[in-house]
């Protein structure tokens, strides 16, 4: 991407299935033990799970998937193109989840987060989750911990 288009504001509008293709690509080159196409298959056809991509001049840059239960939810994934890291689309993917989370009436947000991925940490932390938890060996290849994020919504702006 060059600089110019990297100024380009990005669209966040509902993941479909012809989106996956690009979202592969993005979370096979983000995470060491990828979803499945199929799990996002899965996903797109629950009434209970919201997927969204960023889209910049018709390039699906970022995705963000939650779940939700009750009034409870949880950010499954959030993963942004390399070429488009460092730029704030992270945060606005993150923002505009917890919005509709909100809008659904959701009280609390949780998340799992490798406890090396500080860039990550940081991102929650600015946005206001707090670590509540811990997961023992939750992540393969390499096994590492995880972190248990929760953000009280009803509390946060």
């Amino acid at each position: 991407m060059s600089t110019a288009e990297s100024l380009l504001v990005p669209s966040l509008r509902p993941m479909s299935e012809a989106d996956l293709e690009y979202v592969m690509e993005i979370e096979r080159s983000s995470f060491s033990t990828p979803w499945s196409r199929s799990s996002f298959q899965g996903l797109l056809s629950r009434d209970d799970a919201s997927l969204w991509v960023a889209e910049v001049a018709g390039e699906v840059v970022g995705y963000a998937v939650v779940w939700y239960v009750l009034k409870e939810a949880e950010l499954g994934n959030l993963a942004v193109d390399a070429e488009w890291r460092r730029l704030g689309l992270g945060r606005r993917l993150l923002d505009w989840a917890l919005a509709r989370a909100r809008e659904r009436g959701t009280e609390r947000i949780f998340l799992e987060v490798r406890e090396s991925n500080l860039a990550a940490q940081e991102l929650y932390r600015r946005c206001g989750f707090l670590r509540v938890g811990l997961r023992r060996r939750y992540y393969r290849a390499p096994v590492e911990d995880a972190l248990v994020l929760c953000l009280e919504l009803l509390r946060s702006s």
